[in-house]
């Protein structure tokens, strides 16, 4: 079993101050959050950017300035999103690629958002895809519901993604495939042989699936994209507090924790 990669998805689209009054917004909180979360056991770094007043913004140059903030500090692998936020178009969303990260995400369908609907049009993934090649960034594969593995293979055998494929299970989005332990197995057994996986549970789903992730030879993401809480009614200090607990449960279990060095080996990046 490969050691443990553990990505920490540090502020999202759609969280507020409001609602976690810790959540990183500016590049320079963006880097530190990165920074805490990399000591705690994190290889890896999904970057939502934001504006100065908390609004998603797709701006490459804002990504920039954490991709350099966060690189000052650690050799933490650095994913940014071409998800945004359901309103952005697909020409802001896929700004952060051109900026040549190892990885980006890479979402393969059209799928309910709570009261949102999330467009990934045939064209969007293509062209998304076509993109990512060219730059050489890998994709992480993200998954809201089962349909969306077939329409990532229908993308390998146009060519235009590279095998073997890395996908993040995103479980319990209102509207989107649940987080219950079936779900979790018909999707870790929907996909090829030799690919790797990643899950983010929303919310509640987030700890019981990571448990799930680590014993199964999955990886696991955690962070305030996903989960604002550390237990029931309970805000999470930080986002290194959540991936803190994942590595904790993960040494009880046996299993290692990766490095960043070692997540780019399991998952390809190592030129």
């Amino acid at each position: 079993m490969d050691k443990l990669i553990i990505t920490a998805a540090l502020t999202g689209a759609e969280v507020t101050r409001e609602q976690q009054p810790n959540l990183p917004i500016t590049p320079d909180e963006i880097a530190e959050a990165a920074y805490e979360a990399y000591k705690a056991g994190a290889a890896m770094v999904h970057v939502h950017a934001r504006k100065p007043d908390g609004t998603p913004t797709q701006d490459k140059e804002v990504y920039r300035e954490i991709k350099e903030k966060i690189a000052a500090k650690c050799n933490v692998i650095f994913q940014p999103s071409t998800g945004g936020a359901v309103w952005h178009t697909a020409e802001e969303r896929i700004q952060p690629v051109l900026l040549k990260p190892e990885m980006a995400s890479l979402t393969a369908g059209t799928c309910n958002f709570g009261p949102d609907v999330f467009m990934n049009t045939q064209e969007y993934m293509e062209t998304f895809a076509k993109t990512m090649l060219e730059n050489d960034v890998k994709p992480e594969i993200e998954i809201f519901e089962r349909g969306m593995i077939d329409n990532a293979l229908r993308m390998v055998k146009k060519g235009l993604l590279k095998t073997p494929l890395h996908f993040d299970f995103v479980m319990g989005v209102p509207g989107a495939i649940m987080g219950e332990p079936r779900d979790l197995m018909y999707l870790a057994n929907s996909i090829p042989a030799g690919s790797t996986w990643t899950v983010a549970g929303i919310g509640r789903y987030e700890l019981p699936l990571a448990v799930m992730a680590i014993v199964m030879g999955g990886h696991v993401r955690v962070g305030f994209e996903d989960n604002i809480f550390y237990s029931k009614g309970v805000l999470a200090e930080s986002n290194a507090q959540l991936v803190a607990r994942v590595a904790r449960i993960a040494k009880e279990c046996g299993r290692e924790v990766a490095t960043p060095d070692e997540a780019r080996q399991i998952l390809g990046l190592t030129k």
